[in-house]
């Protein structure tokens, strides 16, 4: 059965190329604002269902397809993608003061048996205050604007900041490893 990532994310597609799975990709196309709770698992699960919904109208014929979304949990507040530059900028300078924690949605949809699982992963990383002159680098590369809490780990410019991760790596990037092959595994004993 094909798989399809319901995503546009570089990162994502990434991850999951490493962990050896041929898939095609489908951008699902919804507004994730109109879906709103103040549970941040709840929202993922919640906008990666949407977007598993969003795919499935786009499709014909079986197919697994991988759904997931991300927040950033700082301070008690959830961090979505940043609207703006400024919004990016702010999120960046104050990304020191806190854990910034990310929850991360995977949802798996097998269309053909009308089976869908799903789960939750949650890490953390901890940075270093970040000089002025690394945001403005940063934010000239537009990524911010693509990441919840404006926050790419990997990002060369800001790897030397970052001081500890708890957790899965892939986690923070927006895909958790161990998560996916889970699920992945998991429906196909179900179909």
């Amino acid at each position: 059965m094909k798989i399809i990532l319901g995503s546009s994310s570089e990162i994502r597609k990434k991850i999951l190329a490493s962990l050896g799975y041929k898939f095609e990709i489908i951008k699902p196309e919804i507004n994730e604002k109109e879906i709103r709770f103040k549970n941040p698992e709840k929202l993922v699960l919640e906008i990666a269902k949407a977007k598993a919904e969003a795919i499935k109208n786009k499709i014909s014929g079986p197919a697994i397809i991988i759904t997931s979304d991300q927040v950033v949990l700082f301070n008690s507040q959830i961090r979505e993608k940043p609207q703006s530059i400024a919004e990016a900028r702010e999120m960046i300078k104050t990304a020191h003061l806190y854990p910034n924690i990310t929850i991360t949605s995977v949802v798996v949809t097998d269309t053909q048996n009308n089976i869908q699982i799903s789960g939750v992963d949650i890490a953390s990383a901890k940075c270093e205050r970040i000089p002025e002159e690394i945001i403005e680098a940063y934010l000239a590369t537009g990524e911010p604007l693509y990441m919840a809490g404006s926050f790419d780990i990997e990002h060369p410019l800001l790897t030397p900041y970052i001081k500890i991760i708890f957790g899965e790596q892939e986690s923070i990037l927006g895909l958790p490893k161990t998560l996916t092959q889970k699920l992945l595994k998991e429906i196909s004993e179900k179909g």
